[in-house]
Formats: C-alpha cells, structure tokens, sequence
C-alpha cells in the first residue's frame, strides 16, 4: 500500500500508473509554455495549469480503466486550456470565452506540440455541449465530462488537486536536474 496515496477528494494516485502517466505527458512538461499556463487564474483561486493537470490525470486513470487511449487523454487534458491569457481580463474579438477558447488553445498547442487528431478533438470539443460540435472519440467525451467535473469540485472547493499538482512540479524539477 506504500505505492498509494488518496487524496481528499478520494483520488488514488498510484505510483505504479503514475509513472505511466508521467511518461505520456512527458515531453509536454518540459516545455516551458506549459508551466506559463500557472500564470493565469481558472476558477477561484485555482490556476490554469493546476486545473489542466487535475483534468489531465483524471482522464487518464478513467481512460486506462476503460481500455482506451489514456496517452492522447492525458495530453489532450492537459492542453485542453492551453489559451495563454487571462480570461476574467482579456476578452475575445471573436466572442464569449466558454465559446472561443478551445479553438485559441488548439491553434496554440499546435504551434507548440506534436498532436493526434485524438488530441485536436479533445482540445477543440472540450466544451461540448456549449460548443455544438459533438466530440468524435470516446477520450474527447471523457476529458469533456472530467473537465466540467473538476471545474466544479474547484469552484465550490471540494477536493485536492494539489497532490497531482504537486508530483507533476516534482517530475518536471526531475527532468530539468538530468538534462
């Protein structure tokens, strides 16, 4: 049982799967755009990048469980809001935020990364169904519901995504050390 800690919101970490995770969303961590992402508030007190990783790792343990492709959902979540600005200041031309944004976070996250059309569709259907297109995989359902999910236990402050947080911080630190 060493290899497990929960936390608050009963979210079991296991340290076995977690190194798989860590290795799905390797090459996106050490990308230092995706640490930029702590630079702006999601919900409440709770920034971007910590959301995303929250989103991130709980998509990956439901698509692991199901049999899917939690690889793509795990890097699908993590870039799902990978818009780079402030929402509550900046506001969009092209209209609301909750409309916009996940477009602005695939042309992003394309600038940036390598993805898989699995990936586009999460990032750019993640909104569903205030974005009307519906998602074309299983994954991009999933991360969907996952992110509504989390977005609520942040703004009524239910949970502790800091765990999660907090071993991405330390994977991350890992990488930079050995390079």
């Amino acid at each position: 049982m060493r290899n497990l800690i929960r936390s608050k919101s009963n979210l079991k970490v296991d340290f076995n799967s977690y190194e798989e995770y860590k290795n799905c969303i390797n090459d996106l961590v050490k990308s230092e755009i995706i640490w930029s992402m702590a630079s702006f508030i999601q919900h409440s007190q709770i920034t971007c990048l910590e959301h995303s990783i929250y989103v991130s790792y709980i998509s990956y343990v439901v698509c692991r469980r199901l049999g899917l492709d939690y690889c793509s959902a795990a890097r699908g979540g993590l870039l799902h809001d990978f818009f780079l600005y402030d929402w509550h200041i900046t506001k969009s031309n092209n209209g609301l935020h909750g409309f916009t944004h996940p477009y602005t976070a695939l042309e992003n996250a394309k600038k940036s990364f390598i993805l898989n059309d699995l990936e586009k569709d999460i990032i750019v259907k993640h909104m569903w169904p205030l974005t009307v297109k519906l998602p074309k995989y299983k994954e991009a359902f999933i991360v969907s519901f996952v992110d509504k999910y989390c977005a609520f236990m942040e703004i009524i402050r239910l949970g502790n995504r800091n765990i999660i947080y907090r071993l991405i911080q330390e994977r991350a630190l890992e990488v930079a050390l050995h390079e």
